[in-house]
């Protein structure tokens, strides 16, 4: 048996002796001979860019030892003065760009930059940072980054490639302006890392880190288990997600046991989690009335009270919901309208969007047996959403059981047959989208059709004047039409506003649609005309005054205004009295705002073109209709999150007492208050609003801004345009 050649050579005054091809570096180490560094550790393929770890091999220039394989003979000084001097000088370069402490310094407390900084003395660097920060990037639920405490050591970019073999990050740039870069450059969370942690472990700075839990329980006693990383990964679902990501989370995600009947989540609930069924079933429902909140007629119209009650379909029908039969909900199914209950069983995951993005829950999910979830926050969410075996689980899920019923959902689609449907399972594609990444650009050749899933997509367009938002949309809704429908272009925008997840359909088989179900095709084009149409009104209207005024004053946003001529209110708030007796004592009006040359602009309804209060209902129960008005649908469930998000403070929350199911006690009644959203409805009952006709001076009046401010707004001086 041969043995290996061995080299000697001397270290720092020692004889020693290792194989052929050993690096000084690994050969001091190997002898209890230490040599600081920071780009480089054991086991992997050393690069020599940090300098560090220089060593004086009586050569001209000083070796970096990582690199540096020995020779016969050779004589290596590692602490020598001129080692040392220049060994300081590298550190002190590297911290002048560093911000002290880093993340990682003050989690840790183990930054070995700054490690090494403390071990030579140095308090501050005599060297000037670079002239503008590189910034964070915050784009990933799991780790954080910051390109500021990047010394650019490689040592992420090597635990990417070559211990996890995920290839996502690598080198960008050149000089000052190099760094890393996932994938293409893209930021972190829209890029196809898969957050094992391995790079954040590698990074010896605040570069790349741990986004911990904070601030968050998720319960404790005998109901909440705690689970460790050996018990998850071997669960299916989490095989191959790292173990050090895991242990770093640990916390983050528990098993629960409920009996049957007990509640996992309530609608309307605030929530941070994500809910995972391993065995067992479950009821998903809505338990608030199916009705609208409705101003009942009086004989004496304005004269005396008046009351709101919830009013059923049949009772106050609008020609849109007459197709509505399915309510979307944050759940891998959607709830008839009919009857709102469907059932869950093991492999489900439910409330995404209410862990993701915050929401609001969307219906109640009670324990139907005896079960067992794994409730969990974003970042180990995230990281479950970004493993392949989890994804392949949630697409076979999806075109298994949700598919059919999420086409059927949308009224234009009613009329698909099954064998269609069937014929789609395995060609549609489900996309997920980071905050503020866009999906599909204005002027790109339209190649898809879309179908939201989860989240809210803002489409807009670009015009001379800036952007223009045509709308907001929610799952159930679609776009991408209409470019196919045209053989063209995008004629829009389409953004994620949160975490969203879209089903694709290829080009080819939307056309295959439209060409086998001509009704389909006709549906589309009368939606996608009726909005062209408003489109083109609301962009006439938006071109017809100085937009900046409008964009300074906010009015471009409204269609109605309710206006008071304060040169003849005497603010004697009759208009808020007769809005409150109008609505069964809830007013929705207050006589405060906006002024505006010699009007206020009174906090009501503007009935906004970019109505922000759509955005987030976790039911999709508020929309905007093509006529631009904003309407609440007979499904809303109470949750409050469109009167948070108006910035015009003109939803409210209207208590009603009903009889509902009791959560203590499953089969039972009791009665509850239930709240339903409303807004100014501009008392369509009447004649004109109840504020306008109780004003006895004439000075309240419903206008759109547009035609009413056309001509003041190009001539008022720009002191008397102030709030």
């Amino acid at each position: 048996m041969s043995s290996v050649a061995q080299i000697e050579l001397t270290i720092d005054g020692k004889q020693v002796s290792v194989p052929v091809g050993t690096t000084v570096f690994d050969a001091a180490r190997l002898n209890d001979i230490a040599i600081p560094t920071l780009c480089h550790q054991q086991n992997e393929t050393p690069v020599g860019v940090c300098r560090v770890c220089v060593v004086d091999v009586g050569a001209r220039v000083l070796a970096a030892s990582c690199v540096r394989p020995v020779d016969p003979g050779m004589v290596v000084n590692t602490c020598s003065e001129k080692v040392q001097r220049a060994r300081r000088t590298l550190v002190e370069i590297l911290m002048a760009d560093h911000p002290t402490p880093c993340a990682r310094q003050q989690h840790s407390g183990d930054c070995e930059l700054e490690t090494l900084a403390k071990r030579e003395r140095l308090d501050q660097s005599r060297f000037a940072p670079r002239a503008t920060a590189r910034g964070k990037d915050d784009s990933s639920i799991s780790i954080a980054v910051d390109f500021d405490a990047c010394i650019l050591c490689d040592r992420c970019i090597r635990g990417c490639d070559e211990i996890r073999e995920n290839f996502v990050l690598g080198r960008t740039g050149k000089g000052v302006n190099a760094g890393i870069a996932f994938d293409d450059n893209q930021p972190m969370g829209e890029s196809s890392c898969v957050s094992c942690g391995e790079c954040m472990v590698s990074c010896p700075t605040g570069a790349l880190t741990n986004r911990g839990v904070t601030k968050t329980s998720l319960g404790v006693g005998p109901a909440f288990q705690q689970v460790t990383p050996e018990e998850l990964q071997r669960l299916p679902v989490f095989q191959n997600v790292s173990g050090t990501f895991l242990s770093l989370n640990r916390g983050a995600i528990v098993r629960r046991h409920l009996l049957a009947g007990e509640i996992i989540c309530q609608e309307g609930e605030y929530g941070s989690t994500a809910f995972y069924l391993l065995d067992g079933k479950a009821q998903v429902s809505i338990s608030t009335p199916m009705a609208h909140v409705k101003t009942r007629s009086s004989l004496r119209k304005f004269i005396g009270k008046l009351s709101s009650g919830l009013a059923q379909r049949k009772e106050d029908r609008r020609d849109e919901e007459a197709d509505q039969r399915w309510i979307p909900i944050d759940a891998p199914v959607d709830l008839s309208y009919e009857n709102p209950v469907a059932e869950l069983g093991p492999g489900d995951l439910f409330g995404e969007m209410t862990c993701m993005s915050l929401y609001p829950r969307s219906a109640t999910v009670r324990a139907e047996t005896d079960c067992t979830v794994l409730e969990m926050l974003r970042n180990v969410l995230d990281i479950m959403q970004r493993n392949k075996n989890f994804r392949s689980q949630l697409d076979k899920s999806y075109r298994r059981r949700a598919l059919d019923s999420h086409l059927r959902s949308v009224p234009v689609f009613g009329g698909l047959t099954n064998e269609f449907i069937e014929s789609l399972r395995e060609s549609v594609e489900l996309v997920r989208y980071a905050p503020g990444q866009v999906i599909c650009r204005q002027g790109d050749p339209a190649d898809s059709f879309y179908l939201v899933r989860i989240g809210f997509v803002k489409v807009s367009q670009e015009h001379p004047g800036g952007e223009m938002v045509l709308a907001y949309l929610s799952r159930g809704d679609y776009f991408g039409e209409t470019g196919l429908l045209l053989g063209d272009v995008r004629t829009a925008t389409c953004t994620a506003l949160d975490h969203v997840e879209v089903v694709r359909i290829g080009a080819a088989d939307f056309v295959r649609m439209v060409q086998q179900f001509p009704e389909v095709r006709r549906k589309l084009e009368a939606v996608e005309q009726e909005r062209m149409l408003m489109n083109r009104t609301r962009l006439a209207s938006v071109q017809s005054v100085p937009l900046d005024n409008f964009l300074a004053q906010g009015l471009m946003e409204a269609q109605s205004l309710l206006l008071l001529d304060l040169n003849s209110c005497t603010r004697c708030d009759a208009c808020v009295r007769a809005c409150a007796d109008a609505h069964d004592g809830v007013t929705r009006l207050v006589r405060e705002g906006l002024r505006f040359d010699h009007y206020l602009v009174a906090t009501s309804c503007r009935q906004c073109l970019d109505p922000l209060c759509m955005v987030g209902c976790p039911v999709g129960s508020i929309r905007r209709r093509n006529s631009l008005e904003v309407i609440i649908e007979d499904w809303c469930i109470g949750c409050g999150l469109c009167a948070e998000n108006c910035p015009y403070g003109n939803i409210n929350l209207h208590p009603f007492n009903v009889i509902a199911d009791d959560p203590e006690h499953p089969g039972r009644k009791k009665a509850v208050v239930k709240h339903k959203a409303t807004s100014c409805d501009l008392c369509t009952d009447h004649a004109e609003p109840s504020c306008v006709y109780a004003c006895p001076h004439d000075a309240a009046h419903r206008v759109d801004p547009r035609k009413f401010f056309a001509n003041l707004l190009g001539t008022l001086p720009a002191r008397q345009s102030n709030s």
